[in-house]
């Protein structure tokens, strides 16, 4: 095949990914409404050729033909791996077993990573860290150590003679539409849903990545995931506000209710902070894509949690969320608990063990036995104003 859009983003620095556009789920965990894309990017130089990263399982033939489409694969010299993730890397392998001269290029931990994912050619590997550049003749790479962005061996690779950072998963989004920033009105909202499925437990070595980014002249931002931004700005502020943990006056509801009764308290204690002038997320466990309630985690200054009780313990679905709110170490600032049961508790306990070590400040909790009565609701009422004034101080 011969007719592959294969963009050239910079004078010989051309896309070579693939689009995935039916993938409808990433690690057995998080939803993916548009697909998404594994981007990879080939540097020409004077003399010699780069590659910077590769592509997921399934798209290696594809992937070959693309490369040989704007260079002769067998003649590669340098092959980049920003991140051992097999998203990413899977297909090294196959690249060096046609480019029998190339070279893989990554960080000491990225030796060690890759190694439990990929066959990697004896003897074929330059170890390289913080500062370190390589001369392809007119074109140089340098590479910026960013540990934990999302695994610890991650670098970024700069290209300062088009001024383009290659920053792997940083700035990524999960969606196979659009080539550039501005072929999407809704790449924002679709980018802080990643960030906060995968970057946002890594918030403070964001954002240190972006100090050593700081003073770099970019133009164009090429991740590894989703659209490629000709507008740095529009990704960059945006990261600044939600690596430095920045909330809005926004609370997250997040509940699931079997008879009624935790709807109906979650119900009031919504109504309660919209008259307070808090902005307010509710999403159904049940019925609710969780990257959307990951996003609403980024920024939401408090989270509300309902729950009935199943078995002396939480609904399923609400454990599922509780142990998200741990794993993903949103900001939020303020907690709440809700919950019901029929012929015994102990939801509200599981809950507060699961929550207790983050810094969320609970607010307050009620469980109720069976429907929730005037009074509860009136309890429910004065959880909520409290909530609401805490926010706002």
């Amino acid at each position: 095949m011969d007719n592959y859009n294969i963009p050239e983003i910079a004078r010989n620095v051309f896309w070579v990914g693939a689009k995935d556009w039916s993938r409808r789920m990433f690690d057995a965990l998080i939803p993916l409404p548009q697909g998404t894309s594994y981007n990879a990017y080939l540097v020409k130089g004077d003399q010699k050729t780069a590659l910077i990263d590769t592509v997921n399982p399934g798209f290696e033939a594809e992937f070959e033909e693309k490369l040989n489409l704007v260079s002769d694969l067998k003649k590669l010299d340098y092959l980049i791996m920003n991140h051992a993730e097999p998203d990413h890397a899977n297909a090294i392998r196959y690249i060096m077993d046609r480019s029998p001269n190339s070279v893989l290029v990554t960080t000491e931990r990225g030796v060690k990573l890759a190694s439990l994912y990929h066959e990697l050619p004896e003897g074929r590997v330059k170890v390289v860290a913080e500062g370190d550049t390589l001369d392809l003749g007119g074109r140089t790479l340098r590479f910026i150590e960013a540990p934990w962005l999302h695994w610890p061996e991650t670098m970024f690779t700069y290209l300062p003679e088009e001024k383009i950072l290659f920053p792997c998963d940083f700035f990524g989004s999960h969606t196979a539409h659009g080539v550039y920033d501005e072929d999407l009105e809704d790449l924002i909202p679709l980018a802080k849903r990643y960030y906060g499925e995968i970057m946002m437990p890594f918030g403070k070595m964001g954002a240190k990545a972006l100090e050593k980014i700081e003073d770099l002249d970019i133009r164009i931002i090429a991740p590894s995931h989703g659209p490629i931004y000709k507008n740095p700005k529009r990704i960059i502020e945006p990261y600044k506000k939600w690596t430095a943990g920045e909330t809005e006056n926004k609370a997250l509801i997040v509940y699931v209710s079997m008879w009624g009764s935790t709807k109906e308290m979650v119900g009031t204690i919504a109504e309660t902070l919209l008259k307070e002038g808090v902005d307010v997320r509710v999403y159904d466990l049940t019925v609710s894509d969780i990257g959307d309630v990951a996003r609403e985690l980024v920024d939401s200054r408090a989270i509300i949690l309902g729950t009935p009780t199943v078995l002396a313990g939480m609904h399923p679905l609400a454990l599922y969320g509780a142990y998200l709110v741990k794993a993903l170490k949103p900001p939020a600032r303020y907690g709440v608990v809700l919950g019901s049961f029929g012929w015994g508790g102990g939801a509200l306990r599981q809950a507060g063990d699961i929550l207790a070590p983050s810094n969320m400040e609970v607010v307050g909790t009620l469980q109720v036995k069976g429907r929730a009565k005037e009074d509860d609701l009136k309890k429910v009422e004065e959880i909520g104003r409290e909530l609401a004034q805490k926010m706002k101080g």
